[in-house]
């Protein structure tokens, strides 16, 4: 059985490479057209059970209403495998066109001083993104720029695609850390003043925080507010989104908009329910860069998996603690 899953996982490998040796030397309207062509046939061959249609389309309406069109979630989903096609293009052929001396051609940095003025404190920091945009620009970006992280993901089943995609985000001097235990080495590096990237919309299940995303309850992982809290950590919320068809230039390549949507300071949430507090600031935060172009959203993601129980507490952002100094 091993033999059999080593042989069949070989075979994938083999393939993947074959197709990414094809799309690393596609030119740009190639890539996208390919992209375009395959958004087509998983949305009009591929049965709808199997591509999560229904799962994405109810998504939507949780974030945009009940009366939200059916021309516009179908538009939104196409749009949604375009650009995930899209992005697995651009990674591939990342390394081959992106450098420093091009970045201007390719980048359009907002708030790009606060950023680095962040990131150059001697305080750790948590670099905040979801699964919105292409978020393997952003971990470029920084590399290239001088700015390693360790990166938090979880370890493929595929032990050569694992490889390769470890390699791929190390080239720029990042570190992969494995999500599964990777609390150890978050710790080190944080309390060593480094900097980690993570994603935060994931369901966090009955032991999250629930906190308002798109004004429906979504259970939330707590480790990211409480790592802020204990190491003193700045949280940096922000993505790489492409730019529109209208915004694009004669650039050799695709044009993003790296921005930073916002910067939290946890010294700002000195209350008794900072937790929640802070874990509200940062998913509102990528919920405003979703809004600027939810085309570019893994809509299939199942965020509200995990209905709220009924402890679930308001989160209220002015109860401070009571300083004991203070106290008569």
């Amino acid at each position: 059985m091993r033999l059999l899953l080593s042989a069949r996982q070989a075979m994938e490998y083999i393939v993947f490479l074959g197709l990414a040796g094809f799309v690393r030397r596609l030119p740009v309207r190639a890539a996208t057209a390919l992209a375009t062509g395959l958004a087509w046939v998983l949305i009009t061959c591929v049965p709808k059970k199997l591509s999560r249609y229904h799962v994405a389309a109810a998504n939507l309406r949780i974030a945009f209403g009940e009366d939200l069109p059916d021309e516009r979630v179908q538009q939104i989903i196409r749009g949604m495998w375009t650009h995930l096609f899209r992005m697995v293009c651009e990674m591939v052929q990342l390394p081959g066109r992106f450098r420093l001396e091009t970045c201007a051609d390719i980048l359009v940095f907002e708030r790009r001083n606060e950023c680095v003025q962040a990131l150059l404190t001697d305080r750790p920091v948590l670099l905040l993104g979801g699964h919105f945009g292409n978020w393997e620009i952003s971990l470029h970006t920084f590399g290239e720029f001088g700015f390693p992280m360790g990166v938090v993901a979880r370890d493929l089943d595929n032990p050569w695609l694992h490889r390769w995609f470890q390699k791929y985000r190390e080239s720029t001097g990042h570190r992969v850390i494995s999500k599964s235990g990777a609390g150890v080495e978050l710790a080190e590096r944080l309390s060593a003043g480094g900097m980690v990237s993570l994603l935060c919309d994931q369901d966090a299940g009955r032991s999250g925080v629930f906190v308002d995303f798109f004004g429906r309850p979504a259970s939330t992982f707590k480790s990211i507010a409480l790592l802020a809290l204990q190491f003193d950590a700045l949280i940096i919320v922000g993505g790489a989104w492409r730019l529109p068809a209208a915004e694009q230039c004669d650039a050799k390549w695709v044009r993003f908009c790296v921005t930073t949507q916002e910067i939290i300071d946890p010294r700002d949430f000195q209350m008794a329910n900072a937790v929640e507090v802070i874990t509200q600031r940062y998913t509102a935060a990528l919920e405003a860069l979703i809004r600027r172009a939810p085309e570019q959203y893994f809509w299939v993601h199942r965020r509200w998996k995990t209905p709220p129980g009924p402890r679930r507490r308001k989160v209220i952002p002015d109860t401070p603690v009571a300083n004991p100094e203070t106290q008569a």
